[in-house]
């Protein structure tokens, strides 16, 4: 698909932030990929490697009162939308200094300082939540956006529909971030849904919705920003499907034998951190001193996590029905 121009550049200051987010979660993830081959990092582990601009983009255009509803594949919405790189790191640890306390892992980051609800390893089990947490706000008379992240293999699930549908019948502030990959683990869109084009499935539910190139970290980011103002002003729940690609395979269990090398390779020529790189390098605001500066910050962060992971504590066993079950005689 033929995608419009990408948007001007914005000020240098906006534009290296939105450098240092990509950089930030790609590097995060490198590290977690060769901290899990070392056992340091246990269970599941889904990379969001290729993805970075869907995440850096669009949430770059929420306000804090927003809310974040997340994939198992969220590490890069958590670490965009403000989690400290620290507790992220040793949630994936199990450390009970984690951002759920270790309870959690890699699929279930959560953090209600900056109103990231997840994390869910069930596919689509965010999108009820999204529509709860939307509900919430428009009884309560607040305009606050729920941004709730899914992949294109959601669309087939029954809770999507199920919610699309009531955040369409109420016109409720949520705005549904499809980030199509073109694969549900392996299972290519072709193969397992009869009309490719989400964006105008979506439509069949009466709410505006458009593709949008989500390799261009600005285009993300404009798009977005467009939707969430609609969405804030009352105009219902909108859906943007962000084309996208992840460079790695599904999980690190993922043999990837449904795709060929060929493929990968033509979308990498598309990396989001070289094309925005590139633009700013065009624009004269960004040489090779800048970007060396960049990537030595943000690997102090990333090895400031892992150092906070490791220094970290395992929860006491005397703690393990915490949160599990209710003490009738403290609750009296």
């Amino acid at each position: 698909m033929t995608f419009p121009p990408s948007p001007p550049l914005p000020d240098p200051s906006h534009a290296h932030s939105l450098l240092r987010s990509m950089l930030l979660v790609r590097r995060f993830e490198e590290k977690c990929a060769e901290l899990y081959t070392e056992q340091k990092i246990r269970g599941f582990l889904h990379l969001y490697i290729g993805e970075e601009a869907v995440a850096t983009g669009s949430i770059a255009a929420l306000e804090r009162r927003d809310s974040v509803v997340a994939t198992y594949r969220e590490h890069g919405q958590a670490l965009a939308r403000g989690v400290p790189a620290t507790t992220v790191m040793a949630e994936m640890f199990g450390k009970q200094e984690g951002c759920a306390r270790g309870r959690g892992g890699s699929m279930h980051l959560f953090d209600a300082e900056t109103r990231f609800y997840g994390g869910n390893a069930i596919v689509a089990g965010g999108l009820p939540l999204a529509v709860g947490l939307a509900l919430a706000a428009h009884m309560q008379g607040e305009d606050r956006v729920t941004a709730c992240y899914f992949g294109d293999g959601a669309m087939a699930e029954g809770e999507f529909h199920e919610s699309m549908n009531l955040a369409a019948l109420w016109n409720l502030p949520v705005l549904f971030c499809c980030e199509n990959n073109l694969y549900a683990m392996g299972t290519a869109l072709e193969v397992a849904q009869a009309e490719t084009d989400l964006a105008l499935r979506a439509t069949s539910y009466g709410m505006p919705a458009w593709p949008v190139d989500g390799m261009d970290v600005l285009a993300v980011e404009h798009a977005t920003r467009r939707a969430v103002q609609s969405v804030r002003a009352g105009g219902g729940p909108h859906f943007l499907e962000f084309r996208t690609y992840r460079f790695r395979p599904h999980s690190m269990f993922d043999p990837e034998l449904y795709r060929s090398r060929d493929e990968v390779a033509e979308w990498k020529k598309r990396d989001p951190i070289v094309l925005l790189a590139n633009r700013m390098r065009e624009a004269g605001i960004l040489d090779d001193a800048g970007m060396d500066a960049l990537e030595a910050e943000v690997a102090e962060e990333v090895d400031n996590s892992v150092r906070f992971a490791e220094e970290g504590s395992w929860e006491p066993v005397e703690e393990l029905t915490r949160f599990v079950h209710s003490d009738p005689e403290v609750a009296e």
